[in-house]
């Protein structure tokens, strides 16, 4: 049985400041970054440049406890 991991999230303090980083600074391509509006989130994925496995989902806290993982 073939096994794969798709996302590996990562609490972030703010999106685009997160996103300024990885695709600013490390060179990181924006998969896919769409507004839920439901849960005033937004489902962000980067990938290294050329990357065709594992994706980083940017989150972004819920409450003060995920806060403490930003990160």
């Amino acid at each position: 049985m073939k096994q794969t991991i798709l996302h590996v999230a990562l609490v972030v303090r703010d999106y685009d400041e997160a996103i300024e980083f990885f695709v600013g600074k490390l060179g990181f391509t924006l998969v896919e970054d769409t507004y839920i509006a439901e849960q005033d989130k937004r489902w962000v994925l980067v990938a290294p440049r050329g990357s065709t496995g594992t994706n980083l989902l940017l989150a972004r806290p819920s409450n003060s406890e995920q806060a403490a993982y930003v990160g």
